[in-house]
């Protein structure tokens, strides 16, 4: 119940804050962070529930048809859970790649649904400013959001120098 709570106040808190908060006159995207978090420290189910979730919280905030942000958001959430595990190795290069590569997709599933079931609601020029601006805000936040599986080190073997490996490798024989 603590834990709902806590998503809610967050999620509300984010919403105001991304209201009223701007840069160069473009409003942050802070739920992609928010989405990117659930996905990647609690797995694709789970991300894809509370992405969807704040994307549709958004859609009827926005006073337009339902559906860009419910989609964006549960795919940012579903894609950022696939970030950590065994396939790559933490770093927190990894995670400014990663936060602005859905940062991107989120803006462009935006873009194109809106363009195709209403009008188009910015040029591409202004959808490309709007982007790059919101990429410069969300990467930072990217380093500091890692997946649970890299709090704990010795799940990486590979993270160890490679002193210590051949120290190890003596050590066996």
């Amino acid at each position: 119940m603590i834990y709902i709570l806590c998503w809610a106040g967050v999620i509300f808190f984010v919403f105001i804050l991304q209201g009223r908060v701007s840069f160069l006159d473009v409003a942050p995207n802070f739920t992609v962070v928010l989405a990117y978090y659930a996905g990647i420290r609690n797995g694709e189910v789970s991300g894809m529930f509370i992405g969807s979730l704040i994307g549709m919280i958004e859609d009827s905030l926005s006073c337009a048809f339902l559906g860009p942000n419910l989609l964006s958001k549960g795919l940012v959430g579903f894609f950022s859970s696939f970030m950590s595990g065994s396939f790559f190795r933490w770093t927190s290069l990894l995670g400014i790649i990663g936060i602005s590569t859905l940062t991107l997709i989120d803006s462009t599933v935006v873009l194109v649904s809106r363009s195709i079931f209403e009008r188009m609601p910015v040029s591409i020029s202004g959808a490309a400013f709007i982007v790059i601006v919101q990429l410069m805000i969300n990467a930072p936040l990217g380093m500091f959001i890692k997946p649970k599986e890299a709090s704990n080190p010795s799940q990486f073997p590979l993270t160890k120098g490679r002193f210590s490996r051949k120290l190890e490798i003596f050590r066996q024989k």
